[in-house]
């Protein structure tokens, strides 16, 4: 009981100094890195010594930290990468990961504002707003068919125009292709085949996604291959 007694406060008396005598944001990450591991071997050592009522939930409490801050480890790293696609009033996003599109507001009376902030009425008022911009329209039509499938019943036919994929996007530059792909220049080959795939999974018009947004990011890719054989 002794030894239990002067192992636990030697390990409290650590963390405080740990808190203490460093910055928060290292604080915090070295015990989330090392806090499991001093749980382990402090139930293991417990267990050692016949207290292995106190030391196996300690194990158990370790372990299971553990594989939690090793799961969300690997998903930041394998998450977050996401594309752009600009027009004058709208810049858009699509997630690499999910398939889901977003985007910011970029003129207008909106100026600032992200779709997924604004109710139905809310972007349907600045579909109207924006309608004499195809490239604009394009890409907000692409997100109410998605978010708003119902929308076209509540817009006055004579103010909506379906679009055919025509725009001044058809004169992507390398810039924009990188963008709405989401890769550096200078990827493989294989990468931008990775990218394209990730990206016409979640917009292919068969999926109930964009006809629009699929031509584009095919588009990006033409040009990104391009230039590699080139």
């Amino acid at each position: 009981m002794v030894l239990y007694i002067i192992f636990l406060l030697f390990v409290v008396i650590g963390f405080c100094w740990l808190i203490l005598t460093h910055p928060a944001h290292k604080s915090a990450a070295f015990l989330t890195s090392s806090g499991p591991v001093i749980l382990i071997a402090a139930g293991g050592l417990l267990t050692l010594l016949q207290r292995g009522v106190i030391g196996m939930p300690l194990i158990v409490f370790g372990l299971s930290w553990w594989r939690r801050s090793h799961s969300t480890r690997q998903a930041s790293h394998s998450g977050g990468q996401k594309s752009t696609v600009s027009s004058a009033d709208l810049e858009m996003e699509l997630d690499h990961d999910t398939g889901e599109i977003d985007g910011t507001v970029l003129t207008g009376r909106m100026k600032g504002a992200r779709l997924s902030s604004l109710n139905e009425e809310e972007v349907l008022s600045l579909y109207l707003e924006i309608c004499s911009d195809a490239d604009s329209t394009a890409l907000l039509v692409s997100f109410l068919d998605r978010y708003h499938s119902n929308w076209r019943e509540r817009v006055d036919p004579d103010s909506f125009r379906e679009q055919d994929g025509g725009s001044s996007f058809d004169s992507m530059t390398r810039q924009e292709a990188y963008q709405i792909l989401g890769v550096e220049p200078g990827v493989s080959q294989q990468e931008i085949h990775e990218a394209w795939r990730r990206l016409i999974k979640g917009v292919h018009p068969d999926s109930g996604g964009s006809a629009f947004l699929a031509t584009k990011i095919n588009t990006a890719r033409d040009i990104l291959l391009d230039q590699e054989v080139g």
